[in-house]
């Protein structure tokens, strides 16, 4: 039998096999008994028992970092005193001893404890009061020495461990949404809370951060741009979330995305990659990134203006952000994006088109209209939905299936028409015979009119072809048919629908419309009043 299993045999309290191991182990890591006990339940005197015997220096409480002692802890002095007081006891006529690890001079952050006290109201950390007291009051302490004074204010808390992703240089970047300081609104002058856009970069953890008051899939890739600009490059993916502005349809392994984000990320020579739904440890930098300017230099904050609050944000960057030593990496935020700048894409030399989208239906003049104008569409694509996309110079009918390019126009004036030739049927299609048919139907000069304005304008007719017949719903089709005569006498070449519907608006209306040939004209009713009342004066006329 060993020395070491002897001392074990004399602990009082005998552990099992799998509660030894976990001791020992703890202690090898130089876990203090305190701490051990908490961990596993065993008692400190027995952890103790169990080290010494396994030859592990036992750490005494609140020593972490100090020099050893001169002589072994096992090691008993050749002239021990006779009489050893408890650890704990203070005599009668002392004071109490100053706690360990704290300096008995002032602290150097009691000149500015009012200040400390107000920003620690106002939901700001020791990081946020120590940068602030450096930037704004010359404080020339350390960090340290305002993390203790705010810990004996406000207390301390604990962190959790996370996984660590580790990328190359210009791999990665990560994106997110993150809720923004208060900023006065210039329109309505009342303070209004801003939405913060950050990315992330894999590797080195350098962030932009911009503010904005409100979001839009326009505004989303608006600020990818801005983002870009100011690294002076791209990464080759950009993991984002699941937000409306980039992802139409989460789904993890086909999402639907955006397609403006996805044409400029494209654009730029990057790749989306959106997260698993609820999954935020995927993008845990870029979510560090935003909790970190949140919690330090926002919080508290109000701003007079968007640009007062940028401002201030980007020298917070500037000054902290960048030359912070990470956590993590354990290295300075600004050299490792000066190693990692050389690995991203190169910025293309013309920014990217913004457009706007949607969808339309192809109506029966072949056209879709954007914005009061209208735009051909191929034959046979009547009646059909399509995808739409359109900027300040041109407008382009994509098919919604496969994406590809049916056609691209150029931007026209609201009421115009953009049809090339080889959009314009030879024959009149079988949608527009049933409507010219209609007209004949519903007066004769309003089809005669119809017709002479469909073989002059073609398809750029039907829509003015539709509005009359919608004038003789509403004025009924005897009045209306009565304006295309008049149309047709005067000989008018264009704009028919325009002196139809002007005739009908300064015609003197009655309150009994004429809306249907079986009804009598008014005149006749008129008359046979008129008779009526003559017939009936006579009567009552003295002999």
């Amino acid at each position: 039998m060993t020395a070491t299993g002897d001392s074990l045999r004399r602990v009082s309290n005998v552990l099992n096999e799998e509660k030894r191991q976990q001791v020992i182990a703890l202690g090898r890591l130089g876990w203090p008994l305190r701490r051990i006990e908490e961990e596993t339940g065993v008692r400190r005197e027995t952890a103790g028992a169990y080290l010494k015997a396994a030859g592990i220096a036992v750490r005494p409480p609140r020593s972490w970092g100090r020099r050893p002692p001169a002589k072994p802890a096992n090691r008993v002095p050749p002239d021990p005193p006779a009489i050893s007081k408890p650890a704990n006891e203070v005599p009668p006529d002392s004071g109490s001893p100053p706690k360990p690890g704290r300096s008995p001079t002032a602290s150097a952050c009691e000149p500015y404890c009012d200040f400390i006290e107000v920003s620690l109201g106002k939901g700001r950390n020791a990081k946020a009061i120590y940068q602030d007291l450096v930037d704004d009051h010359g404080f020339r302490g350390a960090y340290q020495s305002v993390k203790r004074f705010v810990r004996g204010l406000h207390g301390t808390t604990t962190q959790q461990a996370c996984a660590v992703i580790v990328t190359p240089p210009g791999e990665e970047a990560q994106v997110d949404y993150g809720t923004g300081p208060m900023v006065r609104d210039p329109h309505s002058g009342r303070y209004r809370r801003t939405r913060m856009f950050v990315l992330t970069l894999g590797y080195s953890r350098k962030s932009v951060r911009l503010l904005a008051f409100q979001s839009s899939a326009r505004v989303w890739a608006e600020l990818h741009e801005q983002a870009f600009r100011r690294l002076g490059g791209v990464t080759r993916t950009v993991v984002l979330d699941n937000l409306g502005e980039g992802v139409l349809k989460p789904d993890l392994c086909d999402p639907a995305l955006n397609p403006l984000c996805r044409d400029m990320l494209a654009h730029y020579g990057a790749v989306a990659l959106p997260c698993r739904v609820r999954d935020p440890d995927r993008k845990g930098k870029v979510e560090r990134g935003v909790g970190h300017a949140q919690n330090t230099p926002l919080k508290g904050l109000r701003f007079e203006s968007l640009e007062e609050a940028q401002t201030y944000l980007d020298r917070w960057e500037k000054n902290w952000a960048d030359t912070r030593i990470h956590g993590t990496t354990r290295r300075q935020v600004s050299i490792m994006f000066a190693e990692e700048k050389p690995a991203l894409l190169a910025l293309p030399p013309e920014p990217f088109r913004f457009y706007q989208f949607g969808e339309r239906r192809v109506n029966l003049d072949g056209c879709v209209e954007v914005e009061a104008a209208y735009y051909s569409a191929p034959p046979g694509w009547i009646g059909r939905e399509v995808k739409v996309q359109w900027d300040q110079r041109t407008v382009r009918v994509l098919d919604p299936r496969t994406g590809q390019l049916l056609r691209e126009h150029l931007r026209q004036e609201r009421g115009r028409h953009r049809i090339p030739e080889e959009d314009r049927p030879a024959h009149a299609p079988r949608s527009t015979q049933q409507l010219l048919a209609r007209c004949e139907k519903a007066g004769p000069h309003i089809g005669t009119l119809c017709q002479l304005m469909y073989r002059e304008q073609n398809v750029v007719a039907i829509r003015r072809i539709q509005g009359i017949l919608g004038l003789a719903r509403r004025h009924g089709a005897a009045l209306t048919d009565d304006g295309c005569a008049a149309a047709l006498e005067a000989g008018v070449h264009e704009n028919h629908y325009h002196f139809v519907r002007r005739w009908l608006e300064r015609r003197p209306q009655l309150t009994l419309r004429q809306v249907d040939p079986i009804i009598r004209q008014l005149t006749l009713y008129r008359d046979l009043i008129d008779s009526k009342t003559q017939e009936k004066n006579k009567e009552n006329k003295p002999a």
